[in-house]
């Protein structure tokens, strides 16, 4: 054996150590998907936690529609498992870099959703921050490599973009419902004044996303998305509130400008791979 045949054999365990760790984390999260949906005997998010979560449940919440993007996030995660458990992917830097943080945010993702089953709305939040936490880590790592090529920026970035952009708002809705759910009475300010100020906080979120990841488009799409289901349940939903629905379209409007420009200040100085 020579001296570096120990080394390497080493490197290899720790990158397939790494690859089923994502892919089984990656099953777990699905499985948490089914339980969260209510299709394998499970309560349906919004029905859980005394109804906490739903999208009448306070000026926060996005409509029922917005979660559906649930689909194409799990989805887009399923093919990164893949993806990243190929030959070509075994070693490679980024792969490395973010493994792990990927499936941490994946074991997060089912936790909060037993925390919500198991009706501990007030452990739900410090969960979602804490995934929150990790996913700014992964997109941050991500682009810190340069993808292998445009399907790698498509599946690894692009995933990690919508499911960070989603989760900003979730956060946002799951805290609002943890503190209504707590009797937090806004000490005395109107609510309707808490959820403007909260939607500015997103937007400002989304803004400080695409100016620091030069106009990437998947985080952009998904809070906006997420922002614009609250505009469309404020308005045709109870309760409604129009100065909300306002706040949440200029939101919209204002992440949208701010990732065209920083998209094409970027583009102008190095043509994007994705």
């Amino acid at each position: 054996m020579t001296a570096t045949a120990a080394p390497a054999r080493s490197t290899l365990a720790s990158d397939v150590t790494r690859q089923i760790v994502v892919a089984v984390s990656a099953g777990i999260a699905v499985v948490g998907s089914f339980i969260g949906s209510g299709a394998a005997g499970g309560t349906p998010i919004q029905e859980a936690s005394g109804g906490a979560l739903a999208a009448d449940a306070t000026l926060i919440a996005p409509g029922t529609g917005a979660f559906s993007i649930w689909s194409v996030i799990y989805l887009g995660l399923l093919v990164y498992a893949v993806w990243q458990f190929l030959p070509s992917q075994r070693s490679a830097e980024r792969q490395r870099s973010i493994g792990y943080w990927v499936a941490a945010s994946l074991l997060l993702n089912a936790a909060w959703i037993l925390s919500v089953q198991f009706n501990a709305l007030a452990l739900s939040v410090p969960v979602i921050v804490a995934l929150l936490v990790v996913l700014i880590v992964a997109f941050v790592r991500a682009r810190a490599t340069e993808p292998s090529s445009r399907v790698d920026a498509v599946i690894t970035d692009g995933t990690i973009g919508l499911y960070l952009g989603w989760v900003c708002v979730a956060t946002a809705a799951n805290i609002t419902a943890a503190l209504k759910a707590a009797g937090f009475n806004g000490w005395g300010i109107a609510p309707e004044v808490w959820a403007v100020v909260i939607i500015a906080v997103a937007g400002l979120v989304g803004v400080l996303l695409a100016v620091f990841f030069e106009g990437r488009i998947a985080p952009t799409l998904s809070l906006c998305w997420g922002l614009a289901w609250v505009a469309v349940a404020r308005l045709a939903d109870q309760p409604q509130s129009a100065p909300t629905a306002i706040a949440a379209i200029v939101a919209v409007v204002a992440i949208i400008v701010v990732t065209a420009v920083a998209r094409l200040r970027y583009v102008a100085t190095e043509p994007p791979i994705a």
